[in-house]
């Protein structure tokens, strides 16, 4: 029997924490934060739920590919950030969209683009919903009749692998787990692992500018796109395969973090690589009230030696203490090394070199290379991993206890980043603590890179039941004017969406502005396609 993914949160009914474990959560937080111990309030039932009224139908030659359900709209009304895991457990769904539609074939797209345009309904693109920041919430104005969410799960199969070039065409509404399973037999992987691999499409991932499972060199889905299909209001986009280009500014760039904005994403060519065969890892610790800038600067002398670890990533104390990858005294490197063709060891040991060279604290006989099955599951890089992909299971809970938990990532480069870690941790650890009395704001390393890292900080404090949002809201709001004031960026790779707006509009260059809302006004003269994204409605 098919599993039902959850309308209102992650994943899908039945798995993560039981009752028990829930409960256990509850009294565990309550203890850390000095509060009693948090209520667990029970999860919605769609049974429960009221939706407003659709504003629209479809014309006939839509209406099959096209849903009214509750089931259908509620689970399209919101993606999986704090803020709407909170409205959804309180069985809240005003912004639902009118309709849900399935198209099953570029042409079905194009037919749905078309009456969106003359009917002025706003279009959702839908890949598999896991956006955090609201980029797939129907949030579009009174200046449109409606909203229909485009759901692409219809689109998603692997058509076509050249095995001699490593690469594949692929529609984009296929699922994380479909599509390594289709390339498995090659021998090949995409090999692009974002903490939402299960629930999430490659389309969503173009569109957003995911980040993935390298933490050196390859990090963004950018990095492997060779080439696009777009539908637009206006045509088809469909830009020439080849390794490389220097024939003007790259059309794969215009829609690659659109976010649904100027087009749908189809299909795409990406490049693979061979499946891994050899892998090392180890987890190193540093120590003292500084261990984690210490950690930092080897990150930056390992970023800078040219051996471009598989995964590089620097956990504070309190990171590591959760993901049970430390007992919470030292800052934890989890440092990897992959390959499908040659042993590891040279790399390793100069890595662990490097390490020790930095005071850090290198375990014996850690780093060897393997090629077992349990290479990836065991000691703390096993517990990191198991504890990134449990995480969004968990927060369900979180909030059900009304508990804040959220994060919130940047990316500084290493002159600045010292002084900008200490400055924005102070900034949302004084806004946690005005907000909520009490909290902790921890940090870990994603992605890195010879010139800067990506910063990843997460917010755990007690909410008040009822007002988690306007607690979220001002939080949020703290952090963010930090990140730009300090010179980080709005998001690494968590794209824009509706909720990071004020933040990007700060960022971005006022000609650039001008430039896409041209595009805009081109490519969807009608301002159909996700209004609000990016740029305000035309």
């Amino acid at each position: 029997m098919a599993r039902q993914r959850k309308f209102w949160g992650w994943g899908v009914e039945g798995e993560g924490p039981n009752d028990a474990q829930a409960a256990a959560l509850g009294k565990t937080l309550g203890q850390r934060f000095g509060v009693s111990e948090l209520e667990i309030a029970p999860p919605p039932r769609i049974e429960d739920v009221t939706l407003p009224k659709p504003r629209v139908v479809p014309p006939d030659r839509l209406a099959a590919l096209c849903s009214q359900t509750p089931f259908d709209r509620a689970s399209h009304t919101y993606g999986k950030s704090f803020r709407d895991t909170v409205r959804g457990a309180r069985g809240e769904f005003e912004p639902a969209p009118d309709l849900v539609a399935f198209p099953r074939s570029e042409a079905d797209v194009v037919a749905l683009l078309d009456w969106c345009g003359d009917a002025r309904v706003a279009a959702i693109p839908y890949g598999g919903g896991s956006s955090v920041v609201g980029g797939v919430e129907a949030q579009v104005g009174d200046g449109y009749r409606g909203a229909v969410s485009i759901d692409l799960a219809g689109l998603g199969a692997v058509l076509e692998i050249d095995r001699s070039s490593r690469a594949a065409r692929i529609q984009a509404g296929i699922y994380g787990p479909a599509l390594e399973d289709a390339l498995r037999p090659q021998g090949l992987t995409l090999r692009h692992f974002p903490q939402s691999f299960e629930f999430s499409t490659l389309g969503g991932w173009i569109a957003t500018r995911s980040g993935g499972h390298y933490a050196t060199l390859a990090t963004h889905i950018d990095d492997f796109v060779e080439s696009l299909r777009v539908v637009t209001p206006t045509g088809v986009s469909e830009s020439r395969r080849l390794p490389g280009s220097g024939a003007g500014p790259s059309p794969d760039r215009l829609f690659i973090g659109s976010e649904g904005a100027l087009g749908i994403i189809t299909e795409a060519w990406m490049r693979l690589q061979d499946r891994p065969r050899f892998r090392a890892s180890a987890a190193v610790a540093f120590r003292g009230d500084d261990g984690f800038v210490c950690g930092a600067r080897v990150v930056r002398s390992l970023t800078q030696s040219g051996l471009y670890p598989t995964n590089c990533r620097l956990l504070s104390p309190t990171e590591a203490l959760t993901a049970g990858a430390g007992a919470g005294d030292a800052a934890i490197l989890v440092l990897g090394f992959e390959s499908a063709d040659h042993g590891l060891d040279a790399w390793m040991q100069r890595a662990l070199e490097l390490c020790r060279d930095g005071g850090g604290e290198v375990p014996e006989g850690a780093g060897a290379t393997r090629s077992d099955a349990g290479a990836t599951r065991e000691g703390a890089a096993g517990a990191w991993r198991q504890a990134f992909l449990h995480m969004p299971y968990l927060r369900d809970v979180l909030v059900r206890a009304s508990v804040i938990s959220d994060t919130f990532e940047t990316a500084i480069t290493w002159d600045r980043f010292e002084e900008f870690h200490r400055e924005v941790t102070r900034a949302a650890e004084d806004a946690v603590k005005r907000v909520c009395g009490a909290g902790s704001v921890s940090c870990r390393f994603t992605h890195v890179y010879p010139d800067g890292a990506a910063p990843y900080y997460t917010v755990l404090a007690p909410g008040r039941r009822g007002s988690e949002l306007a607690q979220w809201d001002e939080i949020k709001a703290a952090a963010s004017e930090a990140l730009l004031r300090h010179g980080g960026t709005i998001t690494h790779h968590h794209a824009i969406g509706r909720d990071h707006r004020p933040w990007y509009d700060a960022q971005r260059p006022e000609p650039f502005a001008r430039a896409l809302r041209a595009a805009k006004a081109e490519l969807d003269p009608a301002g159909v396609l996700n209004p609000g994204v990016l740029i305000d409605p035309l």
